[in-house]
């Protein structure tokens, strides 16, 4: 169950296949009906116009507030686990147990397959500016991805599976959860402070060499 941004609507997911949207006081508003199993999750868009959900029966789909239909985004060989909206609202991203997570437009059209995971991805979830998609995989890993389906980094560390992982408000830090019975905290590095580190790291050699620093222009500039 979650909240609408406004904070006025709720809506919930549920084993006999229907999610619902309420009020505050407990009023049914709509019954969203078209999944033919079990609903594991379901939350709104970030200007809360639209809902997506997340079943069973290897869809995602994407809804208005009065329960109609607008997409079935299909293409996962297995159960989708979740699914949620890009801060912008444009984009959803997709979990499920064929070890993959997929990207789509809101009309259902797949943009990326995130293909690397070795077990089932559990759970998929956008940075704050939209721009990188963290997983959280059974093969006891997490994983940053681009857009475009590209690996950035792969987080080892937990024992058992990666239940769940996130960003920060931030950006900065990914927390993630698992059946190893610890969370972890990691630090995310954008490419100006790996360029940063790595310039600090030669500073004492460029001291050494100072014609070297002429040939790395993106450090003289640092």
């Amino acid at each position: 169950a979650s909240f609408s941004p406004d904070g006025k609507r709720i809506v919930t997911a549920s084993v006999d296949n229907t999610p619902k949207v309420w009020d505050l006081n407990g009023k049914l508003i709509a019954t969203l009906t078209g999944h033919q199993r079990v609903v594991f999750s379901a939350s709104f868009s970030p200007n809360g116009k639209r809902i997506v959900t997340a079943s069973v029966d290897k869809t995602a789909k994407v809804w208005d507030l009065n329960g109609k239909l607008i997409a079935t985004l299909t293409g996962h060989q297995g159960v989708v686990f979740s699914a949620s909206f890009s801060p912008d609202g444009k984009r959803i991203v997709t979990a499920s147990v064929d070890n993959t997570a997929k990207v789509w437009d809101l009309n259902g059209k797949l943009i990326a397959t995130l293909t690397g995971h070795q077990a089932e991805v559990s759970s998929a979830s956008f940075s704050p500016d939209g721009k990188r998609i963290v997983t959280a995989s059974s093969d006891k890993t997490a994983k940053v991805w681009d857009l475009n389906g590209k690996l950035i980094a792969t987080l080892t560390g937990h024992q058992q599976q990666v239940f769940s992982a996130s960003f920060s408000p931030d950006g900065k830090r990914i927390l993630t959860a698992s059946v190893d019975k610890t969370a972890k905290v990691w630090q995310v590095q954008g490419l100006d402070e790996l360029l940063n580190r790595g310039c600090l790291w030669l500073s004492d050699y460029f001291i050494a060499h100072p014609e070297t620093l002429e040939e790395l222009e993106v450090c003289k500039k640092r």
